[in-house]
């Protein structure tokens, strides 16, 4: 336990960090799971609208700085394709 008040505070405000991006993150692996689980179906209309969410999600967890954008761009090239090939 921090003995100073300034360093209390600060792990608190990193707690509070630290909840806030997991949530990100779990809401956007779960958006790419149900892409992925959307792919397996036979509706391709489930299957876009899945992919739009999934991206969705990559983009705003760039935005609040969870995922390097680079990461992103990968994440989203990887599943477009996906996509595309099923879609063929």
């Amino acid at each position: 336990m921090p003995n100073i008040k300034s360093a209390a505070k600060r792990v608190e405000v990193i707690r509070k960090k630290t909840m806030r991006n997991v949530r990100i993150k779990s809401a956007l692996r779960t958006s790419i799971r149900r892409f992925e689980d959307a792919m397996k179906g036979p509706d391709q209309e489930e299957a876009a609208q899945k992919l739009y969410n999934a991206v969705r999600a990559i983009d705003k967890a760039v935005t609040k700085g969870i995922l390097h954008k680079n990461a992103a761009a990968r994440k989203k090239s990887r599943m477009t394709k996906k996509f595309n090939k099923i879609t063929g």
